[in-house]
C-alpha cells in the first residue's frame, strides 16, 4: 500500500491530543523556559555512568493511507543494575506539588511515546516510565512512575496517532491543491513593469539558493506581488514549505493580505493568516485577560482542535475578521487562536517581531520548518531601528519604590527584593554626572542579582492564588504595576545574557526618576542570528539606499545578494525643484513664511497635496502662518494619536474628484509618510521640508561615536542616513504608476550639497533651484 507521508514531533502530537483546559492567566513567567532548561540540566547531572541524556529516537506509524513518521528527544534513558530500562521525561512547574498529584496526561503521553519507542528500537517487552516534576525556583521534586508493556504502549500510540489523524489527512489533502493550484498560477497582471520581471526572478533564485536578497526597488513597482508570487512558485516546487510576509506598519500588512486575495481569486489554493496585536484582537473592551474576567479561556484547549479543523477546512485567507467569527462560534480567545493557527498555515502575515524579537517570536516553530521557510521582509529600512529597539532594555527607579511601598505589608519579601533594586538606583544617580547622565561600556555587575531577586519573588506573588495582587493607592502606580516591572526586569535579564561590544549602558536622571539602558548600537548580529535559521530572507524597500549601509545595519553575509531595480518610471512624471531655505532648529523661524509663500505656489493649480515637516511644532508654526495668509486654501492637518478611523478620514479626504485644492500637513517619519496609497489625481504634489535628521540627542550622539570609532562616518549613519530615507519614502508617495505625475519641492538648502544630494534617486537629480 502507498501511504502519505506525515512528519512530525513527539510533543507537536501529544500536544495537540491531550491538552486540556483553560488558557492559563494572563500572567506567564518569562523565566520558564530558562528555569526548565536548568532543571533539566541538574536532574541529569546526576545520572550514572551508562546512563544517557537528550537521546534522540524516531519510528513511522502506519494509519489507513497516513504514514506518521515521529521523533524527538527523551530527557533520559536510564539503565538499573539488574539490567532495567527506564525512559525519564523531566518537567518543571510553577504549582505546588502535592502528595496526590498524579500529573498531567499531556505529559504522561510525552513519556509514553518515547517509552513505545524504544521499546521498538531496543526490542524491549516492557519498560519503566519515570515523569519528573520540580517546582521552579526551590528543590521540591516529586517522581512519578508506571511499569508498561510493549503492547499496552503499542495500542496506546496507535490510539494517539488515530486521534491525531483527522487532522493529518485535512493537512495532506489542502497541501496536494495547494501544490496543483501553485503549478498552474499565473502572474495576475496582464504585463511586469519595467524592472518588475527582473526583481521577481531575483527572488526566486535566491530562494532557490538558499540565500538572502537585499533589494531596492522603487515605490510603484509592485514590491509585494514581486516577492509574494516568486515565492509562492518556489514553495510550489518544493524549494520551501511556507513564508512569513513581514512589516513594521498595518497598511503593509493589508497591502500583503489583498495581493494573495488577487492570487486566490485567480485560483491559488493557499492556507494564509494575518496575525493583529493582542490588544485590537480581544473581544473584550475591558482588556481583563484572565480566567474570572474572560469566557474565552475557559476550556479553550478542550475547544482548540475542532475550531481548528473547522476553519482550515473551510477557509484560506484567514483575515482577523474570520479569526473573530471562528472563535466566537467556538467560545475561544481570537489572539491564542490566530497564534495556534499560524503553525499550521503556508503564509503568515505579520509585525517583524513574531520573528525577530526574542521577546514575542514564535517560539514553537520547529527548527526543521525554519530550514524551509521564507521571510519576506517588507519595508526593510524600519528593521534597523526596529532591531535596536527588540534588542535593548530599560529600567527606572520609581515603579521598585512604589512596589516596596505597596507590598510593605502584603508581602516582605518581594518589598524587600525591590527596595534593593530601588537602593541601586539610589546609588546609580550618585554616580552621574552634575548633567544627569552616565555611559559606561559594561552593565553594572551588582544589578543581575539584584533583579534576579526580585524576578522571583515577583512570579511568585503572580502565580500564588494565595497571594492577592495588591491593588496600589494614590500615585504609586496602577493595578498592573507588578506585572509590567516583572516583563521589564526579565527583558533587562535576557539582555544581560546577549550584551557585548555592540551595547553601552546609559543613565540620565530625568524630573527625579532615575533611568537605565541597555542600548543595542549595532542590531546587525542579533537580527542576523535570528534570521540565520531560515531558508531565505528576502529584504526589500523603496529605500535602501545607500545599499552599503543597509546591508551592514541588517547583518549581511558575503555570499548574500544585492540588487537595486532602476525606476519604470519617467523623470518627466516628477516636477522636482529645491527651495534653498534653511530649515535647521535655529533658522526655522525665518523659514516660515519662505515656506508658507512656497506652499501656495505649489497649490496654485487645482488638486491634492502634502506637505512633510520634521516635528509637530514646526508643522503648527506652519500651519497657523498658511490659515492665517492664505484662509482660501483648505487644509487638513495630521493630529498626535490618530485612531484608525482617524486615519482612514484623512487620507479618504484625498480623493481623486474634489472639487477644490486640498492640502494635508502631515509630518516626515509619520503614519502618512509611508506605505500610503495615493495614486494618480489622489495626490498632485509633494513638499518634504528638512533632510529629516533625527533630532539631536544622547542616544544618536552615542549612535555617532560607536561608528566613528568602527571606521565609519558616525555622522552619516547615526543621522543623515536614517534622515534621508525618511525624505525618500515622503517623496515616494507621489508617483505610483506609469500614468502619474507630479510636484515634488525639497525645501532645504542642504539637498544642493553633499551628502544629501547625492543620496536622493536619480530620477530626482534634474530639479530647479527655487529662488
Amino acid at each position: 500500500m502507498e501511504y502519505a507521508v506525515f512528519s512530525l514531533s513527539v510533543r507537536t502530537l501529544v500536544e495537540y491530543v491531550f491538552s486540556s483546559g483553560s488558557l492559563e492567566p494572563g500572567f506567564r513567567s518569562g523565566a520558564a523556559m530558562a528555569e526548565g532548561t536548568r532543571i533539566h540540566q541538574h536532574i541529569q547531572k546526576q545520572y550514572k555512568e551508562g546512563d544517557r541524556k537528550e537521546v534522540y529516537l524516531k519510528t513511522e506509524i502506519p494509519h489507513e493511507g497516513l504514514l506518521f513518521v515521529i521523533d524527538g528527544r527523551c530527557d533520559g534513558l536510564l539503565t538499573g543494575e539488574n539490567g532495567t530500562v527506564t525512559v525519564e521525561e523531566i518537567k518543571s512547574t510553577a504549582e505546588l506539588l502535592e502528595p496526590d498529584f498524579a500529573g498531567r496526561d499531556v505529559h504522561w503521553a510525552q513519556a509514553l511515546m518515547y517509552a513505545y519507542m524504544i521499546c521498538l528500537e531496543q526490542e524491549l517487552a516492557g519498560i519503566e516510565v519515570k515523569l519528573t516534576y520540580v517546582r521552579r525556583g526551590g528543590e521540591e521534586q516529586q517522581s512519578l512512575y508506571r511499569n508498561v508493556t510493549r503492547e499496552e504502549l503499542g495500542a496506546f500510540a496507535a490510539d494517539t496517532v488515530a486521534k491525531y489523524a483527522p487532522y493529518a489527512e485535512l493537512m495532506v489533502r489542502h497541501g496536494n491543491k495547494k501544490d496543483i493550484s501553485i503549478r498552474q498560477l499565473s502572474f495576475p497582471f496582464p504585463a511586469y513593469r519595467e524592472g518588475q520581471r527582473h526583481f521577481a526572478a531575483a527572488v526566486y533564485k535566491s530562494v532557490s539558493d538558499g540565500v538572502n536578497l537585499f533589494a531596492q526597488a522603487p515605490t510603484g513597482i509592485g514590491k509585494t506581488m514581486s516577492t509574494l508570487f516568486p515565492a509562492l512558485k518556489a514553495l510550489g516546487e518544493g524549494k520551501a514549505a511556507g513564508l512569513f510576509y513581514l512589516t513594521a506598519k498595518t497598511v503593509n500588512r493589508l497591502a500583503a493580505q489583498a495581493a494573495i486575495a488577487m492570487l486566490v481569486d485567480q485560483g491559488l489554493h493557499l492556507h494564509a493568516i494575518t496575525l493583529t496585536a493582542k490588544d485590537k484582537a480581544c473581544f473584550r473592551e475591558e482588556g481583563l485577560c484572565s480566567k474570572e474576567f474572560c469566557p474565552y479561556r475557559e476550556g479553550y484547549y478542550d475547544r482548540i482542535n475542532t475550531a481548528l479543523l473547522d476553519m482550515l477546512e473551510h477557509e484560506t485567507l484567514m483575515t482577523q475578521e474570520v479569526i473573530a467569527s471562528y472563535a466566537r462560534k467556538h467560545e475561544i480567545c481570537p489572539f491564542e487562536f490566530s497564534l495556534d493557527a499560524a503553525y499550521a498555515c503556508d503564509a503568515v502575515i505579520c509585525d517583524y517581531n513574531y520573528i525577530y524579537d526574542p521577546r514575542i517570536s514564535l517560539k514553537r516553530l520547529p527548527e526543521e520548518r525554519k530550514k524551509k521557510t521564507v521571510l519576506l521582509v517588507d519595508e526593510a529600512h524600519n528593521l534597523v531601528d526596529r532591531g535596536r529597539e527588540m534588542y535593548s532594555a530599560s529600567l527606572s527607579k520609581a515603579p521598585f519604590l512604589a512596589l516596596q511601598r505597596q507590598y510593605k505589608s502584603g508581602n516582605k519579601a518581594l518589598s524587600t527584593a525591590a527596595k534593593a533594586v530601588n537602593a541601586f538606583f539610589i546609588a546609580l544617580r550618585k554616580s552621574c554626572s552634575e548633567t544627569g547622565e552616565g555611559e559606561w561600556g559594561n552593565y553594572p555587575e551588582e544589578l543581575p542579582p539584584l533583579l534576579e531577586a526580585f524576578a522571583l519573588e515577583a512570579e511568585a506573588q503572580l502565580l500564588s492564588p494565595s497571594l492577592p495582587l495588591l491593588a496600589p493607592s494614590g500615585e504609586d502606580g496602577d493595578g498592573d504595576g507588578l506585572l509590567d516591572t516583572y516583563y521589564a526586569v526579565q527583558g533587562m535579564l535576557r539582555t544581560f545574557k546577549i550584551y557585548d561590544e555592540r551595547y553601552i549602558t546609559y543613565a540620565e536622571v530625568q524630573r527625579g526618576d532615575v533611568y537605565l539602558k541597555l542600548f543595542n548600537l549595532d542590531p546587525s548580529y542579533l537580527l542576523q542570528q535570528m534570521g540565520k535559521s531560515f531558508r531565505s530572507q528576502i529584504l526589500f524597500s523603496a529605500t535602501l539606499s545607500p545599499l552599503s549601509y543597509y546591508r551592514d545595519m541588517l547583518g549581511a553575509r558575503e555570499e548574500d545578494y544585492s540588487l537595486m531595480v532602476p525606476s519604470p518610471f519617467h523623470k518627466e512624471q516628477w516636477q522636482v525643484s529645491v527651495l534653498p531655505v534653511s530649515t535647521r532648529y535655529r533658522d526655522r523661524e525665518d523659514s516660515l513664511f519662505p515656506l508658507c509663500d512656497a506652499l501656495k505656489g505649489m497649490t496654485a493649480r487645482k488638486g491634492n497635496y502634502l506637505v512633510f515637516f520634521p516635528s509637530y511644532a514646526y508643522l503648527q508654526n506652519v500651519y497657523a502662518l498658511f490659515t492665517e495668509k492664505y484662509p482660501e486654501v483648505p487644509t487638513l492637518v495630521q493630529s498626535t494619536g490618530m485612531s484608525e478611523p482617524d486615519r482612514e478620514s484623512f487620507l479618504a479626504s484625498f480623493r481623486p474628484d474634489n472639487p477644490q485644492t486640498l492640502l494635508g500637513f502631515a509630518v516626515l517619519g509619520g503614519i502618512f509618510s509611508e506605505g500610503v496609497d495615493l495614486p494618480g489625481d489622489r495626490l498632485n504634489g509633494v513638499m518634504v521640508v528638512g533632510v529629516g535628521l533625527p533630532q539631536v540627542g544622547l542616544e544618536r550622539n552615542l549612535l555617532r561615536a560607536y561608528f566613528q570609532s568602527q571606521g565609519k562616518n558616525g555622522f552619516d549613519y547615526a543621522y543623515v542616513y536614517p534622515g534621508m530615507c525618511k525624505v525618500l519614502q515622503a517623496g515616494g508617495r507621489l508617483i505610483r504608476s506609469e500614468s502619474d505625475n507630479g510636484t515634488i519641492i525639497l525645501a532645504d538648502d542642504r539637498f544642493l550639497q553633499h551628502p544629501y544630494r547625492g543620496l536622493l534617486p536619480e530620477e530626482w537629480r534634474d530639479y530647479l533651484v527655487m529662488t
